[in-house]
């Protein structure tokens, strides 16, 4: 096994258990939108680290996409493959930021119910302030890097012929989709309302099925012979 097809097949891995930390992370953390979040944090401490820990983790094998695939796209152009290594540890560094801030309110949280009443206000004050955060990390920030790093990936998929055209093309539709949602909670729009799942869906399901080509097939083997042949 040569060392592209080694490469395509930890990048379809990494791909996969990324997703899977988000869900696991999703679905496993506790309901921020409660009116008595604050108060209910503290008493499920472990749900909180759980979805703190899978946030992480799904950072962690972000940043890793980029650097596997950095060697291969950076044979067809690597201003752009650096850039596509940018933006993702941009967004790497953002779900770092959304972690410590879940985080950080457990601990806001723990203080709150130790406090009791008197204090309150000023517990939900800071509290507020730190789901603000979370809000325009995940739902605003994070959604426009991770699609500028798509399009980057799917312009030079499309260009190089390294994957099906179809499939490249795909992507470069669903990352302009994906961006597009980046601007709806400027508007007003909650980032679980339908508008928005709809939007981003398209470039999440391309997502799972260049993992799953990735680690069957790899890349197309023409392609990457005929660009050996131009270096020659």
């Amino acid at each position: 096994m040569n060392s592209i097809r080694k490469t395509s097949i930890i990048v379809g891995v990494l791909y996969i258990a990324g997703t899977a930390a988000g869900i696991i992370s999703a679905v496993f953390g506790p309901d921020l939108d409660a009116p008595d979040f604050l108060a209910n944090l503290s008493a499920n401490e472990d749900q909180v680290f759980i979805r703190g820990l899978f946030e992480f983790t799904m950072a962690v094998l972000t940043v890793g996409i980029p650097i596997f695939l950095y060697p291969i796209l950076k044979k067809y152009n690597e201003a752009l493959a650096l850039g596509h290594v940018v933006f993702r540890t941009i967004e790497t560094l953002l779900f770092t930021i959304g972690a410590i801030s879940l985080l950080t309110l457990l601990t806001l949280s723990q203080k709150f119910v130790i406090a009791g009443a008197p204090d309150a206000s000023y517990f939900q004050t800071l509290a507020t302030l730190l789901l603000s955060v979370r809000e325009w990390e995940g739902g605003v920030f994070a959604v426009f890097v991770f699609s500028l790093s798509a399009l980057i990936l799917n312009y030079i998929l499309y260009r190089s012929l390294l994957i099906p055209r179809w499939l490249s093309g795909w992507g470069l539709i669903g990352a302009t989709l994906y961006l597009g949602s980046g601007f709806l909670p400027l508007f007003g729009h909650d980032t679980r309302s339908t508008i928005f799942l709809l939007m981003e869906a398209p470039l999440a399901l391309w997502e799972m099925i260049f993992a799953v080509l990735l680690i069957v097939k790899g890349f197309n083997p023409s392609a990457i012979a005929s660009w050996s042949v131009k270096q020659i």
